[in-house]
């Protein structure tokens, strides 16, 4: 198997997620400022997104600092991760599953804790890609330099031999800084036609001729 590595994103790349307001109507129904229930869970959003704090604190803390029953938190916790987990992008995976076997595949997410667990569930990312680390995990976000080199030596490729695709243009940078050529996400058309040039010079590089 070639050196040559392509890493993706998830939420924006993989998944599609846009905004489904579902803070915005637990405001209203807890009859709450608009934004309280960020300002509130803030640190509780940090602390799961590098693996500080376990699901079910997640949940006592939601109670807690909402004034949730048990019923409420579940549901309030459904809403979060309707929006989280999205759709899949169906045409890209379809395009990196065929892949396999021709470049090393790896994800780069930053996550919240019970990510793995549901989108093993739903979309079996663990079956497309041989490596998905995810900041919850490593305790490391992105757009931190070690979360990059994580998955580069994870997967046993140098960074240069790398291309990482991701909707934010500072995760695009912070790739592009420690080596890693890098793809902001904007459509599949282009980001295809980015991942198949990397892979045709890959092949350049190898003396092997694209096909």
């Amino acid at each position: 198997m070639t050196a040559t590595c392509v890493i993706l994103d998830i939420g924006g790349v993989l998944e599609i997620t846009p905004e489904t307001g579902w803070v915005q109507r637990w405001e209203e129904r807890l009859a709450l400022p608009l934004g309280t229930v960020h300002e509130r869970m803030r640190d509780v959003w940090h602390a799961g997104s590098v693996g500080h704090i376990s699901e079910h604190d997640v949940h006592w803390e939601v109670a807690a600092r909402l004034g949730l029953d048990a019923p409420r938190v579940e549901a309030f916790m459904a809403d979060l991760w309707a929006e989280y987990l999205g759709t899949p992008n169906e045409e890209l995976i379809a395009y990196v599953r065929g892949l396999r076997g021709s470049c090393r595949l790896g994800i780069l997410s930053n996550s919240f804790v019970g990510a793995r667990e549901r989108e093993t569930a739903l979309y079996h990312f663990d079956e497309l890609v041989e490596q998905i680390v995810y900041s919850h995990e490593i305790g490391i976000e992105k757009p931190d330099p070690r979360a990059f080199e994580a998955a580069c030596a994870g997967l046993e490729v140098r960074p240069q031999s790398c291309l990482f695709i991701d909707d934010f243009a500072v995760n695009v940078e912070a790739a592009q800084a420690v080596g890693m050529q890098a793809h902001l996400f904007e459509d599949n058309a282009r980001t295809i036609r980015r991942i198949a040039a990397h892979l045709d010079a890959g092949l350049r590089v190898e003396g092997r001729v694209p096909r």
